[in-house]
């Protein structure tokens, strides 16, 4: 547990350090703005609630390892202001991703936030792709940090034969995921099939038969 607590505390000094830097939310104009989860009111951002406790700032979820048993073998725990209204206007969340040997956090993109991982236990292949289509990548193990900018493309794999784990920092509330696969193969409404032969030049069957493994549970 006091290992865990250290981890804790680093995390925590790194992303107070990132957000000092760069802050991708806007600032906030008062103390706080805890989220009112279930206001109508559109804003960019959550309506304020009157009725604040400590419990809105708390959250304990990121404490223990998620079950990888899914079909990438791994599992993304979020702590953002959905979980943790307190977050609302504050412009930080967290995750923990736990990974089966093997296991997959497959490529996607975080259009609000840049990214920082710390690796609780195991070892990674890890990387990004710029805009020019220049894969930057590492392999990184328990201790050590690797950061994915704003908006590009990156994934995680557990290249190793036991489970593995990190806690990601990011500089948004609700820094949003686009799952690359997800998005193009399992839209709804889908994109339509001739969209997808051209850009991965593929047949008609093929994106059929990727969209089946990818449409929206009802």
């Amino acid at each position: 547990m006091a290992g865990f607590g250290r981890v804790v505390l680093v995390m925590v000094v790194a992303t107070v350090m990132m957000l000092t830097i760069v802050s991708a939310d806007p600032d906030l104009l008062q103390d706080l703005c805890v989220a009112d989860l279930t206001s109508g009111v559109k804003v960019n951002g959550f309506a304020c609630k009157s009725n604040v406790t400590a419990e809105d700032f708390f959250f304990a979820g990121l404490a223990n390892a998620g079950a990888t048993n899914t079909t990438t073998g791994s599992l993304v725990t979020a702590a953002n202001v959905e979980k943790i209204p307190g977050l609302n206007t504050l412009g930080v969340s967290l995750s923990r991703i736990d990974y089966a040997p093997g296991g997959l956090n497959p490529p996607h993109t975080h259009p609000r936030a840049t990214e920082i991982v710390f690796v609780l236990e195991g070892e990674l292949y890890v990387g990004f792709i710029t805009t020019a289509n220049v894969l930057i990548s590492k392999s990184i193990k328990k201790g050590e940090i690797f950061t994915f900018p704003k908006g590009l493309v990156h994934f995680q794999k557990n290249n190793g034969k036991v489970p593995a784990s990190v806690i990601a920092a990011f500089n948004s509330q609700l820094p949003g995921t686009q799952s690359i696969a997800v998005t193009l193969f399992g839209a709804s409404p889908p994109v339509p099939d001739d969209v997808l032969t051209k850009a991965f030049q593929v047949d008609t069957k093929e994106v059929e038969k990727i969209k089946s493994k990818f449409a929206p549970k009802k």
